[in-house]
């Protein structure tokens, strides 16, 4: 029981407190500000990702939002939230998604680019459109395990190398906030490596 306390408290951890403000052991990607840390030469990033009153906006133009740093393995959480029929994802170290998606028969979380291995979330724990949702992600070596809203929908799951699906995933790699031409919003970035 006290495990599954823990488990939860850490699960919703971005949700609570202070806005884009870290829990101690982790560093915030996204400061609430503005575009530090990110990579703004690419594609007018600025000019469609955009800081309103501590939420990063995008929207639904131009490309997908890439940290200025690699990552390995590591710790993180992100508070997302998606309008109706949308579709984005999270990309860990530059290639494998974990997708986020208005398809109530599946649920986010689940590996998309994945093709042998599974793929789709264990199970729906989506909260309704126009509400935040939280993902915490915790990748080592080429593992993954994904909560959302404190449910664990993926455990422990290799990702696949996409679209090279012959090599296996690079060991570093930046972490991407997808765009797939519709309005996102994300808050609370926050990330420990290990």
């Amino acid at each position: 029981m006290l495990i599954l306390a823990c488990t939860l408290a850490l699960a919703t951890i971005g949700q609570e407190g202070k806005l884009n403000t870290p829990p101690a052991g982790y560093v915030a990607l996204f400061n609430g500000k503005d575009l530090t840390g990110w990579k703004t030469d690419e594609h007018d990033a600025p000019k469609h990702w955009t800081v309103r009153d501590g939420i990063l906006q995008y929207d639904g133009k131009g490309d997908s939002l890439r940290s200025g740093k690699n990552y390995g393995n590591f710790d993180m959480y992100v508070d997302w939230k998606i309008g109706k029929d949308a579709d984005s994802g999270i990309y860990v170290r530059g290639l494998p998604q974990i997708q986020i998606w208005d398809r109530p028969d599946v649920g986010s979380g689940g590996l998309y680019n994945n093709k042998v291995g599974k793929s789709t979330p264990t199970k729906v724990a989506d909260k309704p459109i126009g509400e935040w949702n939280t993902f915490r992600i915790i990748m080592k070596g080429d593992k993954v395990t994904v909560f959302l809203n404190g449910e664990k929908v993926v455990d422990e799951v290799p990702l696949e190398h996409y679209p090279d699906y012959k090599t296996p995933i690079p060991n570093m790699g930046t972490i991407e906030l997808q765009h797939h031409g519709n309005p996102l919003e994300f808050r609370n970035i926050y990330i420990k490596e290990l």
